[in-house]
């Protein structure tokens, strides 16, 4: 069996690789399965395509060295641009590497442009005369925040649609998916391959020196309990709505002010965010600026305020966050990564298309207003986390993927099917499971 999986941006790495480790996993067991005689012991025959979407050394690059992911095999080179303009290059680019190599499936994670673009691509696409076409899965299927004017929820939507296997992470997409008309057979739900990778890599994530580097390791207290950690929360902002518009920007840092005056907040920001910092000259309305950072580790003491650094690996992110007071928030990944750590979360967002993290009480949705966000930190701080995770979070999500995808290979094998294989790849690898 051939699969193709299509990465693009940062959340698609955490998410991909665990399906890349699993179909390592599977190819090294083949010759056990043949030898027991168990049905379906091929092996898989994978590629791994990057778009380019994100281009930089630290958007893309260090997370393959971080999560342990194979070079891609093929790497579109998409780069800078407006969604339109990156989904137009995406699917140019990607239509002729799918013909060229004719998976039976492309796997798609998440919901960024790479995403969308890559499924409209296999769905129209035709090997031969006789119809065949890849069968088109899409990971972390049924999402939904119901806001339409987040271009993340327009790709949700639009793949989910397009798609012929629908991989559920949470409760909620069973319901949206239904309820949506999408047919039952094309729905399971396998859980979080984002949580695959952090339980994957917690452990490795406590040798990060990260807080090291930030001064956060205060000296031995001489009791032989090692160096302690100081008190600090961790930010992320990195949506238009939050950080386009000056005064948004500006509402969001005062709702932090009293916990900045706390504890210091780090803030790893999005290249895009860090050009609206200086757009907006806000850089002396962060309590500590970047430049700032190497003498705040060098002298071994964190003042109070904003650390702006540069965007963070995923292990040195996975450390900061494993040891934060607590996290604010626009991601939707961020919101499940600490409702499986057991830290308070707060969204500053009016939504959440995660709806289980709200649920499961780690999280609290803020909205974007100073009041609001003041609200709910004061309530984040009272909070009682239960230590309870949703479902199915078990770090297993990506194996439950690849045995799904070979029990589809092995139905098509069966005698009853293998009378008319070309009608059998048809009805099983074009998605038509209706």
């Amino acid at each position: 069996m051939r699969i193709l999986t299509v990465v693009g941006a940062r959340p698609n790495f955490m998410k991909a690789a665990p399906i890349i480790r699993a179909i390592n996993r599977h190819n090294s067991n083949v010759a056990l399965f043949a030898a027991g005689g168990e049905r379906c012991s091929e092996r898989i025959e994978h590629t791994l395509v990057h778009t380019g979407q994100h281009y930089d050394e630290l958007m893309s690059g260090s997370f393959f060295h971080d999560l342990n992911l194979p070079p891609p095999d093929i790497h579109l080179g998409v780069g800078p641009g407006s969604p339109v303009v990156q989904t137009a290059e995406i699917m140019t680019k990607f239509e002729p590497v799918l013909c060229d190599q004719r998976p039976d499936v492309v796997v798609v994670v998440g919901d960024v442009t790479s995403t969308l673009a890559s499924a409209l691509v296999a769905c129209k696409t035709v090997f031969d005369p006789a119809g065949s076409k890849p069968l088109v899965a899409h990971v972390e299927a049924g999402l939904r925040s119901f806001d339409r004017s987040m271009l993340e929820e327009i790709n949700r939507i639009l793949t989910d649609h397009v798609s012929d296997l629908l991989l559920v992470s949470e409760p909620s997409g069973l319901k949206n998916l239904r309820s949506e008309g999408i047919p039952g057979e094309k729905i399971h739900y396998v859980g979080n391959t984002m949580i695959d990778s952090l339980l994957a890599f917690r452990q490795k994530a406590e040798s990060s020196t990260i807080l090291q580097e930030l001064g956060f390791h205060s000296c031995n207290a001489g009791d032989g309990a090692g160096p302690r950690i100081r008190r600090y929360a961790l930010l992320t902002l990195h949506r238009p709505a939050n950080v386009d518009r000056r005064g948004a920007f500006l509402d969001i840092l005062g709702g932090l002010e009293e916990l900045a005056a706390e504890c210091p907040i780090i803030f790893p920001a999005h290249p895009r965010t860090q050009n609206r910092i200086q757009q907006f000259d806000l850089d002396h309305g962060l309590g500590v600026n970047r430049s700032m950072i190497a003498s705040l580790a060098d002298s071994g003491t964190t003042a109070s305020g904003i650390i702006v650094t540069p965007p963070l690996g995923y292990l040195d992110f996975l450390s900061l966050m494993m040891h934060a007071v607590m996290v604010i928030t626009d991601s939707g990944g961020i919101q499940e990564e600490t409702t499986c750590l057991g830290v308070p979360c707060v969204t500053v967002r009016e939504n959440t298309e995660r709806p289980i993290t709200v649920e499961m009480g780690t999280n609290v949705l803020a909205g974007t207003s100073r009041e609001g966000i003041q609200k709910a930190i004061s309530q984040q701080r009272k909070q009682k986390i239960s230590g309870s995770v949703p479902e199915k979070w078990d770090g297993q999500a990506a194996a439950r993927i690849i045995d799904l995808l070979l029990r589809i290979r092995c139905d098509r094998e069966l005698p009853e099917l293998a009378t008319n294989r070309t009608a059998s790849r048809q009805s099983i690898f074009t998605g038509s499971f209706r």
